[in-house]
Protein backbone atom coordinates (compact mmCIF):
# COMPACT_ATOMS: atom_id res chain seq x y z
CA UNK A 1 0.00 0.00 0.00
CA UNK A 2 1.59 3.26 -0.73
CA UNK A 3 1.46 5.55 2.26
CA UNK A 4 -1.12 7.94 2.99
CA UNK A 5 -0.50 12.18 2.87
CA UNK A 6 -2.01 14.44 4.90
CA UNK A 7 -1.59 18.11 5.43
CA UNK A 8 1.17 17.48 8.17
CA UNK A 9 1.98 13.90 8.48
CA UNK A 10 2.34 10.75 6.04
CA UNK A 11 0.91 7.29 7.49
CA UNK A 12 2.82 4.71 5.83
CA UNK A 13 2.79 0.74 6.60
CA UNK A 14 5.40 -0.37 9.23
CA UNK A 15 8.20 -1.38 8.61
CA UNK A 16 10.63 -3.65 10.98
CA UNK A 17 13.01 -0.34 11.50
CA UNK A 18 9.95 1.52 13.54
CA UNK A 19 9.46 -1.57 16.33
CA UNK A 20 12.02 -0.13 18.43
CA UNK A 21 10.64 3.56 17.85
CA UNK A 22 6.77 2.82 18.74
CA UNK A 23 7.85 0.45 21.56
CA UNK A 24 9.41 3.20 22.78
CA UNK A 25 6.49 5.97 22.62
CA UNK A 26 4.09 3.19 23.24
CA UNK A 27 6.22 3.20 26.74
CA UNK A 28 5.97 6.75 27.44
CA UNK A 29 4.05 7.73 30.63
CA UNK A 30 1.82 10.15 28.70
CA UNK A 31 1.19 7.09 26.19
CA UNK A 32 0.79 3.77 28.55
CA UNK A 33 -1.58 5.37 30.53
CA UNK A 34 -4.01 5.46 27.83
CA UNK A 35 -2.82 1.75 26.12
CA UNK A 36 -1.34 0.13 28.85
CA UNK A 37 2.16 -1.59 29.10
CA UNK A 38 3.43 -2.66 26.14
CA UNK A 39 2.70 -5.87 25.05
CA UNK A 40 5.95 -8.29 24.45
CA UNK A 41 4.92 -8.78 20.95
CA UNK A 42 3.79 -5.05 19.59
CA UNK A 43 2.95 -4.15 17.18
CA UNK A 44 2.73 -7.42 15.88
CA UNK A 45 0.23 -8.46 18.33
CA UNK A 46 -2.92 -7.70 17.08
CA UNK A 47 -3.54 -9.48 13.84
CA UNK A 48 -6.60 -7.75 13.33
CA UNK A 49 -5.32 -4.38 13.34
CA UNK A 50 -3.94 -2.26 10.07
CA UNK A 51 -1.27 -0.67 11.72
CA UNK A 52 0.57 2.54 10.33
CA UNK A 53 3.71 4.64 11.09
CA UNK A 54 2.88 7.93 11.55
CA UNK A 55 5.77 10.14 10.29
CA UNK A 56 6.74 13.50 10.27
CA UNK A 57 9.65 14.82 8.35
CA UNK A 58 10.66 11.57 7.94
CA UNK A 59 10.90 10.73 11.54
CA UNK A 60 8.09 8.62 12.98
CA UNK A 61 6.17 10.09 15.55
CA UNK A 62 3.28 7.68 15.97
CA UNK A 63 0.58 4.79 15.39
CA UNK A 64 -2.65 4.66 13.82
CA UNK A 65 -4.93 2.13 13.37
CA UNK A 66 -7.99 0.40 12.09
CA UNK A 67 -10.13 -2.57 12.11
CA UNK A 68 -13.40 -3.37 9.94
CA UNK A 69 -16.60 -4.60 10.34
CA UNK A 70 -16.96 -6.39 6.95
CA UNK A 71 -20.58 -7.11 7.21
CA UNK A 72 -21.99 -5.72 4.93
CA UNK A 73 -25.32 -4.96 7.53
CA UNK A 74 -23.25 -3.59 10.16
CA UNK A 75 -20.27 -2.38 8.03
CA UNK A 76 -17.79 0.26 9.85
CA UNK A 77 -14.31 0.69 10.54
CA UNK A 78 -12.68 1.34 14.14
CA UNK A 79 -9.82 3.52 14.35
CA UNK A 80 -7.20 4.07 17.36
CA UNK A 81 -4.03 6.46 17.31
CA UNK A 82 -1.05 7.20 19.99
CA UNK A 83 1.14 9.98 19.35
CA UNK A 84 4.95 10.80 21.28
CA UNK A 85 4.12 13.09 23.77
CA UNK A 86 6.73 15.99 21.94
CA UNK A 87 4.37 16.19 19.25
CA UNK A 88 1.21 16.83 21.09
CA UNK A 89 -0.78 20.26 20.19
CA UNK A 90 0.28 20.82 16.89
CA UNK A 91 -2.92 19.54 15.15
CA UNK A 92 -0.41 15.60 14.20
CA UNK A 93 -3.23 13.79 15.65
CA UNK A 94 -6.01 15.63 13.78
CA UNK A 95 -4.26 15.30 10.71
CA UNK A 96 -3.62 11.41 10.95
CA UNK A 97 -7.03 10.36 11.85
CA UNK A 98 -8.47 12.90 9.24
CA UNK A 99 -6.02 11.17 6.87
CA UNK A 100 -6.74 7.48 7.96
CA UNK A 101 -10.70 8.40 7.91
CA UNK A 102 -10.38 9.93 4.37
CA UNK A 103 -8.81 6.24 3.08
CA UNK A 104 -11.50 4.55 4.66
CA UNK A 105 -14.11 6.24 3.57
CA UNK A 106 -13.12 6.69 -0.14
CA UNK A 107 -11.02 3.78 -0.88
CA UNK A 108 -12.09 1.07 2.24
CA UNK A 109 -16.24 2.05 1.25
CA UNK A 110 -16.96 2.31 4.80
CA UNK A 111 -19.39 5.27 5.58
CA UNK A 112 -19.10 4.61 9.59
CA UNK A 113 -16.00 5.48 11.70
CA UNK A 114 -15.89 4.78 15.42
CA UNK A 115 -12.89 5.56 18.13
CA UNK A 116 -13.73 5.31 21.99
CA UNK A 117 -11.61 7.48 24.08
CA UNK A 118 -11.56 7.60 27.95
CA UNK A 119 -14.29 9.80 29.43
CA UNK A 120 -11.33 11.09 31.15
CA UNK A 121 -9.29 11.71 28.32
CA UNK A 122 -9.68 15.03 27.23
CA UNK A 123 -7.01 16.30 24.89
CA UNK A 124 -7.93 12.74 23.02
CA UNK A 125 -11.46 13.88 22.68
CA UNK A 126 -10.58 17.45 21.50
CA UNK A 127 -8.31 15.98 18.65
CA UNK A 128 -11.09 14.02 17.51
CA UNK A 129 -13.90 16.32 17.63
CA UNK A 130 -11.29 18.75 15.41
CA UNK A 131 -11.07 15.47 12.88
CA UNK A 132 -14.78 15.51 12.60
CA UNK A 133 -15.72 12.92 15.52
CA UNK A 134 -19.27 13.64 17.55
CA UNK A 135 -20.41 12.16 20.63
CA UNK A 136 -22.32 9.43 21.20
CA UNK A 137 -22.43 7.82 24.58
CA UNK A 138 -20.69 6.23 26.94
CA UNK A 139 -19.81 2.66 27.01
CA UNK A 140 -19.33 2.12 31.10
CA UNK A 141 -16.73 -0.16 32.60
CA UNK A 142 -15.51 -0.79 28.93
CA UNK A 143 -11.79 -1.33 29.18
CA UNK A 144 -9.32 -1.80 32.26
CA UNK A 145 -6.30 0.34 33.20
CA UNK A 146 -3.08 -0.46 34.33
CA UNK A 147 -3.77 -0.42 37.84
CA UNK A 148 -6.80 -3.16 36.54
CA UNK A 149 -9.51 -0.83 36.85
CA UNK A 150 -12.45 -0.83 35.10
CA UNK A 151 -13.11 2.75 33.30
CA UNK A 152 -15.94 4.04 31.15
CA UNK A 153 -15.23 4.89 27.43
CA UNK A 154 -16.90 7.74 25.13
CA UNK A 155 -17.90 6.16 22.18
CA UNK A 156 -17.62 8.94 19.07
CA UNK A 157 -18.06 8.39 16.01
CA UNK A 158 -17.63 10.05 12.25
CA UNK A 159 -20.43 9.32 9.88
CA UNK A 160 -20.73 10.09 5.58
CA UNK A 161 -24.17 8.95 4.46
CA UNK A 162 -23.66 6.32 1.96
CA UNK A 163 -24.79 7.78 -1.59
CA UNK A 164 -28.22 6.29 -2.29
CA UNK A 165 -27.32 5.59 -5.62
CA UNK A 166 -24.46 3.02 -4.36
CA UNK A 167 -26.86 1.72 -1.41
CA UNK A 168 -29.06 0.78 -4.13
CA UNK A 169 -26.28 -1.26 -6.21
CA UNK A 170 -25.12 -3.16 -3.13
CA UNK A 171 -29.00 -4.50 -2.36
CA UNK A 172 -29.24 -5.87 -5.80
Amino acid sequence: MNPLRGEKVRLRPLVEGDVPILRAIHARPEVAAWWGPVPRDFPADDPNATRFAIVLDERVVGLTQFTEESDPDYRHAWIDIFLDPEHHNQGLGADAIRTLVGHLIADGGHHRVTIDPATDNAAAIRCYEKAGFRPVGVTRLAWRDAAGRWRDALLMELVEPPDEADEADEAS
